[in-house]
C-alpha cells in the first residue's frame, strides 16, 4: 500500500486528544510532513507498518505519536520499545519522544545503549519504565539477564532498520521480536527497502502497510555544485570551497576513515575548527565530536556514511561530497542533510574523471543535469572560518542531578554572562555540556571552576581539537 500524502495534512484531523495537540502546537509542530501524513492513520489504526524514509523526514514523531497513543500511563511496565542502530540516534529519539510526551502524566522513558555502565541501566530498569528506546546488542544483554521484561510490550519499533542490518543485528532484531508478544505492533521505518528488509518483515510483522516518500527534495531547496578536480587537488580545493562560501556549518563527506583523518588533518594545518568522525572512534570521544558539531564550537564535521549515520543537525549550511558515492542514493540522502525545515542549503561535489559514472548514476535518479564550476572561478574571502562557539565540559551530569537550567542559572544570575552568550546545554549521565560565545570562554571557565552549580562546586574544562585525552 502506498497512499499518497497530503501536504497539507493537520495534527487535528487524526482525532487526536486536546492536550496532544496543545503540546504540539506548544512544539511548533503545525501540518504534518509527508512520512507523517500517510504513516500516522496507519499506525493509529493499529497497522503495522513499513516506512521508507530517511533522516529528517519527521519519522520519529510519526511513530513516536503512535506509540504514546497506545500506552496506559497508568500500567508501571515497559509498553513500547524502539532499536536503533546507534546511541546517537538513541538519545535523539528518546529526546524527541520525551517532549512529544509533555501531554501526558508521569511517563517514564530509559535509553538502554552500549557504552553506558550496565550498572545504573539496572538500577533504571529496576524502578520500571513504560518506554524504551536502545541499541540491539544492548537490548539483548538485559533481555539475557532476565532485568527487562517485554511481556506488556503493545508497540516495537525498528528506526533504521536498514542500518542496523549493515551493523550485523539481524539475528539481535530476530531475537528481540521473537520475545515480544505476538499481537504487538511492529513499526519498521528505513531509508531503503531491500530484499533483506522484505525477509526480516516477513518473519515478524502481520500484514504490514508498506509505504514510501520519495527520498527527493523540494527544487530549490538545495543547490548543488559539480566542481572537477584531480586526485592531488581533492583535499586542498575542499579548503578552497569553504573559504569562497564561508559556511558556519558544514558537513564533508568522505569514502573511507583514511580519507576523513587526512582532510582533517589539513583543514586545521589552514586553521579551521575541523573534527573528524568514523568508525574507528572511542565512544567517548565519538560524544565529544558530535556535542561540539551539534553547538557550533566546531566549523566542519568530515564524517563517512556508517558514522554519520542516522544524525540529524540542525541548521547544517553545507554538505561537501568529497568523494563521491558510487550509490546515488546514499548521494541524495547525504545532500538531504541541508536545507532542513524551508531553510536553503547548499552541496558541493567534488568528482575525478574516473568518478564520472556515478555522476551519471545520480543525474538520472535525480532527473536533473549537473551544473558545473570550475575550480579556479572561486574566490577566496580570506576570513579565517571559525565557529562561533567553544564548548565547557563540566564533570557531573543527570546522575548528579544537574539539569540545563542548573548551568544556565549559574551562568547567568550567579556569575554574570547574558543569556544571549550561552548556546546548546547538553546534559548526560555523567557530563554537561555547555557551548558560550568564543569572546567569553577562558573568563567562563575560571568562573565555573572557582563557583557553584547548584550549589556545589564542579570541575570543568575547555573542549578543544585535541583535548579528548585531557582527564579531570
Amino acid at each position: 500500500m502506498n497512499p499518497s500524502p497530503i501536504q497539507t495534512a493537520t495534527f487535528a484531523s487524526l482525532g487526536l486528544p486536546p492536550e496532544v495537540l496543545a503540546n504540539l502546537e506548544q512544539l511548533g509542530y503545525k501540518a504534518m510532513t509527508p512520512i507523517q501524513a500517510v504513516a500516522l492513520p496507519l499506525a493509529l489504526l493499529g497497522h503495522d507498518v513499513i516506512a521508507q524514509a530517511k533522516t529528517g523526514s519527521g519519522k520519529t514523531a510519526a511513530f513516536g505519536l503512535a506509540l504514546l497513543d497506545r500506552l496506559n500511563p497508568r500500567l508501571f511496565a515497559v509498553q513500547a520499545m524502539v532499536l536503533c542502530p546507534t546511541r546517537e540516534l538513541a538519545d535523539q529519539v528518546a529526546g524527541e519522544i520525551r517532549r512529544l510526551a509533555r501531554a501526558q502524566d508521569n511517563i517514564k522513558l530509559i535509553t538502554l545503549c552500549g557504552g553506558v555502565p550496565l550498572r545504573a541501566q539496572l538500577a533504571s530498569l529496576e524502578h520500571g519504565a513504560h518506554i524504551v528506546v536502545g541499541t540491539p546488542g544492548r537490548v539483548m544483554d538485559h533481555l539475557d539477564r532476565q532485568s527487562l521484561d517485554l511481556g506488556a510490550l503493545k508497540t516495537l519499533v525498528l528506526d533504521e532498520a536498514d542500518r542496523m542490518l549493515d551493523m550485523g543485528f539481524h539475528d539481535d532484531m530476530v531475537k528481540v521480536a521473537s520475545q515480544c508478544p505476538s499481537g504487538r505492533q511492529t513499526l519498521l521505518f528505513s531509508a531503503t527497502f531491500s530484499d533483506d528488509i522484505a525477509q526480516l518483515s516477513r518473519r515478524f510483522m502481520r500484514e504490514p502497510q508498506r509505504i514510501t516518500v520519495e527520498a527527493q527534495h523540494a527544487e530549490g531547496i538545495i543547490e548543488q555544485r559539480w566542481i572537477e578536480v584531480t586526485s592531488r587537488q581533492r583535499l586542498h580545493a575542499v579548503g578552497q570551497v569553504l573559504r569562497h562560501f564561508l559556511p558556519a556549518s558544514t558537513m564533508a563527506f568522505c569514502n573511507t576513515k583514511a580519507q576523513c583523518r587526512e582532510l582533517v588533518q589539513v583543514l586545521q594545518a589552514e586553521g579551521m575548527v575541523a573534527l573528524a568522525l568514523h568508525g574507528d572512534l572511542e565512544q567517548r570521544d565519538r560524544d565529544q565530536v558530535l556535542v561540539q558539531f551539534a553547538n557550533r564550537s566546531a566549523s566542519v564535521l568530515v564524517a563517512t556514511d556508517v558514522a554519520a549515520r542516522g544524525l540529524d543537525i540542525a541548521q547544517l549550511e553545507m554538505v561537501v561530497n568529497v568523494d563521491v558515492t558510487p550509490d546515488a542514493e546514499v548521494h541524495v540522502h547525504r545532500i538531504g542533510r541541508t536545507g532542513r525545515a524551508g531553510a536553503q542549503g547548499l552541496a558541493v561535489n567534488l568528482v575525478s574523471m574516473d568518478e564520472m559514472g556515478a555522476v551519471g548514476r545520480i543525474e538520472l535518479l535525480q532527473q536533473a543535469p549537473s551544473v558545473w564550476t570550475p575550480l579556479a572561478e572561486l574566490s577566496e574571502a580570506g576570513t579565517a572560518l571559525q565557529p562561533p562557539m567553544r564548548t565547557l565540559q563540566i564533570a557531573g551530569g543527570r546522575k548528579a542531578k544537574i539539569r540545563a537550567g542548573d548551568v544556565l542559572g549559574a551562568l547567568t544570575a550567579d556569575m554574570g554572562f547574558a543569556r544571549e552568550q550561552i548556546g546548546k546545554i547538553s546534559v548526560n549521565d555523567f557530563s554537561t555540556y555547555v557551548a558560550v560565545n568564543r569572546d567569553i570562554a577562558e573568563q567562563a571557565l575560571r568562573k565555573l571552576s572557582s563557583g557553584r552549580v547548584k550549589g556545589k562546586s564542579v570541575k570543568a574544562r575547555l573542549l578543544d581539537l585535541n583535548s579528548s585525552d585531557e582527564v579531570f
